[in-house]
């Protein structure tokens, strides 16, 4: 990402908390609030919209609607919040593929964050995990290694859309292990789980939320996790990178966004809410039950979290030659 629009993005952020704006005819809200979920229901961030948009719906004084418009990676959300107008009714859940991947994997996405958005805040972090249905025989990531080597290109290995984080360590993890299979792709994380239960796939790179109960009732089995360090809710489970693959770590971090042009104070007060929410010990506690970990943020951290991000991400899809047109 160049220094100008790095500038451009946390100038966007400043400017909606400080800058000043046109006076409000009426105090904020005066009615529900529309959050643009960019993927599927039942999915991992759809689950973590739900969360927040419960517990924000009681600060707020007006209902937090959830808008599911899932398609392309998030691309298709995302260009209907930026043409949304910028009055604060409107806001979009976003994370790491929607901000940082998207704008290099994909020719055309539709949307420039840094123009189009303002950062609200951000609301977790979550790793992803590389996991099977409970029949198939691969039981660590040795055992998934192995196998690949045996039959190039015929193992199916499944992910949500290109341009989401699990969708990258998917092709990041070929890339470290020397290996090939072919990866088929979902519209979420939802129907990901659901074909993973029904065999249809055998094994995924997916978030924790939407698998976390039939991992827990034994119906999906964990093989590793992508994070840094081991998840408190699965122990026992080890990091891809003690598994063989030093160095290796992908996560993905969740956040709101509003249509750029929205009032300052619009955006301190959604920002506000967002960090009461997340310093909820209920909210606390739901995130973590999910295999996530709150991370609340000013609009100008979000936005700086966005310029780290962006170049770790551009980086590797420009050096795995990814593109989608």
């Amino acid at each position: 990402m160049s220094r100008s629009r790095l500038l451009l993005l946390a100038a966007a952020a400043v400017a909606a908390c400080w800058a000043g704006g046109a006076a409000a005819q009426s105090p904020y809200p005066s009615r529900p609030v529309t959050l643009i979920v960019p993927f599927p229901a039942g999915g991992g961030v759809d689950a973590v919209a739900r969360i927040v948009a419960e517990k924000m719906s009681a600060g707020l004084g007006q209902q937090v609607i959830i808008d599911n418009r899932g398609g392309v990676a998030g691309v298709i959300g995302m260009r209907v919040a930026a043409k949304a107008a910028p009055d604060g009714y409107t806001i979009v859940m976003s994370h790491t593929g929607i901000t940082s991947i998207n704008p290099t994997l994909y020719a055309n996405p539709g949307y420039d964050v840094l123009k189009e958005f303002t950062p609200i805040g951000l609301i977790a972090t979550t790793p992803i995990v590389l996991m099977t249905n409970r029949t198939f025989p691969v039981h660590t990531v040795g055992d998934l290694i192995a196998l690949a080597k045996r039959e190039p290109g015929k193992l199916n290995v499944g992910t949500p859309p290109p341009g989401t984080g699990s969708y990258l360590s998917a092709e990041l993890f070929k890339a470290a292990a020397g290996i090939d299979f072919t990866i088929i792709t979902y519209k979420g994380t939802g129907p990901l789980t659901n074909d993973l239960l029904g065999g249809h796939v055998p094994i995924a790179f997916n978030v924790l939320a939407p698998a976390m109960g039939n991992l827990q009732a034994g119906t999906l089995r964990a093989i590793a996790t992508a994070g840094p360090a081991r998840l408190v809710l699965l122990p026992d489970v080890p990091t891809i990178a003690e598994s063989g693959l030093p160095g290796f770590e992908a996560v993905l971090h969740y956040g709101l966004m509003a249509p750029a042009g929205t009032p300052a104070e619009t955006i301190a007060r959604l920002n506000k809410e967002l960090r009461a929410t997340l310093d909820s010990p209920e909210v606390k506690a739901r995130i973590v039950a999910d295999g996530g970990e709150p991370l609340p943020s000013t609009p100008e951290q979000y936005a700086a979290d966005i310029a780290r991000e962006e170049p770790k991400w551009s980086a590797l899809i420009r050096k795995l030659g990814l593109r989608v047109d």
